[in-house]
């Protein structure tokens, strides 16, 4: 793992792979697969507004990712 990722850098590009991933879903196995595209669309709007991030939380606690201010020190 790399550990000078920043914690909001690894959000965008978990974030981004569900995208795709769910768009790739979409096309090849299920049009219900929408639905992830909606939920991480729909996740990542409240974050902005609320701070709260559920897999910020996990990749803070599990994987050890920290806040790009904390990497600077």
């Amino acid at each position: 793992m790399n550990r000078k990722m920043s914690l909001e850098r690894a959000v965008e590009a978990f974030a981004g792979f569900m995208v795709l991933l769910s768009v790739a879903l979409t096309y090849f196995v299920h049009p219900g697969f929408v639905w992830l595209t909606v939920f991480v669309g729909a996740n990542l709007f409240q974050q902005a507004y609320t701070g709260f991030c559920p897999a910020g939380i996990v990749m803070r606690k599990a994987f050890g990712f920290r806040p790009a201010g904390e990497l600077a020190r």
